[in-house]
């Protein structure tokens, strides 16, 4: 089991950037995929950005695409989440998840740890 903790959240206006971190523990993080998930207030967690480990193939949920990029730093057991041009609707807490390969956009299939705490984003001028 690989845990995990996101940080790198804040309020930010609308069109501004943050990136976010998930910094994972164990040796055999490379080995494992990971992805972004938000969840905003009464609503349920969703998808966000995934990639894998070998082939670092990635995918986006449409409303992130073009925006977001999710990137490895291996030799940090780091993966980190750019996010740009953001919009309101991208409020929430962001987690992040270790997964078997390939990875999913889909909450708790394949996992391969725990969630995190999450990193609270605020878009809002």
């Amino acid at each position: 089991q690989v845990q995990v903790v996101e940080s790198g959240g804040g309020l930010v206006q609308p069109g501004g950037s943050l990136r976010l971190s998930c910094a994972a523990s164990g040796d055999t993080f490379p080995d494992y995929a990971t992805g972004w998930f938000r969840q905003a207030p009464g609503k349920e967690r969703e998808g966000v950005a995934c990639i894998n480990s070998m082939d670092e193939r990635r995918w986006y949920a449409t409303s992130v695409k073009g925006r977001f990029t999710i990137f490895r730093d291996n030799a940090k057991n780091t993966v980190h989440l750019q996010m740009n041009s953001l919009k309101p609707d991208d409020t929430g807490v962001y987690y992040c998840r270790a997964q078997e390969n390939p990875c999913s956009l889909i909450p708790d299939i394949r996992s391969a740890g725990s969630w995190g705490r999450g990193t609270q984003v605020t878009v809002s001028s």
